[in-house]
């Protein structure tokens, strides 16, 4: 806000030819008399080629003796036109989508990819996009191209796997900067596929195995660990109680007759086997 006069600043970076209200001169008011004279004449024919329709999603942006007569385009329905002073242009407001060709990329980390997307935005201010730029949809593309080359330049592979919307939402925020004096408001940007050289695809994957086998094997030693303390702490139990170890020694018997039928197993009473360990020790 201006402190002085408590009105909002205009926009410096508009350009000056969509706002400058200037006088048509004399030559000018000679110009609009003689083409109201001549409609006025050739009236009702004239009618045909004064009126003019504007659709729903078109705004028209009216020239006349070569400037712009408003700073808000016509539209939509019936506009007025003066023959011979008057030309207008119309602009599409509807959402554009473009593809964004397949860019070679090299990586911070210096890894070329090729990555391409798609581009959706649309004109918000028609007089803008007819009088600062050429060619506002070729010109928005290009910069599209070159933006999103300067965006993933900084990012690193894994960062450029992982961080897609990451990445779109900085690339829509750079352009809607840079086209806002275009009149184009850039509604999303978005990263179709990211291609990667086949040695590098191989390379990532023999790492991603290497990794799952490292994480199998600390699995596994870590439940033999966990079996031996428990086999530690039952061995305990059973030298406690000799009863526990025959009924360990029954209930071994009763496992392997349900497994398999076709084995011949012959219990063997628990004293037996101690006094033989402990003859075994004595002689």
């Amino acid at each position: 806000m201006d402190p002085q006069k408590g009105k909002p600043k205009e926009n410096k970076t508009e350009h000056l030819i969509a706002d400058r209200q200037e006088g048509i001169g004399v030559c000018g008011w000679i110009l609009l008399s003689f083409s109201f004279l001549l409609v006025l004449i050739t009236f009702p024919i004239s009618i045909w080629a004064c009126v003019k329709v504007i659709r729903e999603y078109e705004r028209a942006v009216v020239f006349r003796l070569g400037r712009i007569l408003s700073k808000k385009a016509k539209g939509p329905g019936i506009i007025l036109i003066l023959p011979c002073t008057d030309t207008f242009v119309k602009v599409d407001l509807r959402t554009v989508a473009c593809n964004i060709p397949p860019q070679e990329i090299l990586t911070k980390d210096a890894v070329t990819t090729q990555v391409d997307g798609v581009l959706y935005y649309r004109i918000h201010s028609a007089v803008r996009a007819v009088a600062n730029v050429t060619d506002v949809h070729s010109a928005t593309f290009l910069l599209a191209q070159a933006t999103l080359r300067n965006v993933l330049a900084m990012q690193t592979l894994a960062q450029l796997l992982g961080g897609r919307e990451e990445i779109a939402r900085s690339t829509q925020a750079i352009l809607n900067r840079a086209t806002e004096q275009w009149g184009i408001k850039v509604a999303c940007v978005e990263i179709k596929d990211v291609r990667i050289p086949v040695a590098m695809q191989r390379a990532m994957a023999a790492e991603a195995e290497a990794a799952r086998e490292t994480r199998a094997k600390i699995v596994a030693a870590a439940g033999e660990m966990n079996a031996s303390k428990a086999l530690k702490q039952a061995s305990m139990v059973l030298a406690e109680s000799p009863a526990g170890l025959q009924l360990r020694y029954l209930q071994t018997l009763t496992t392997l007759t349900a497994k398999n039928n076709s084995t011949i197993v012959f219990p063997l009473p628990i004293n037996m086997l101690v006094s033989l360990g402990q003859k075994s020790k004595g002689g």
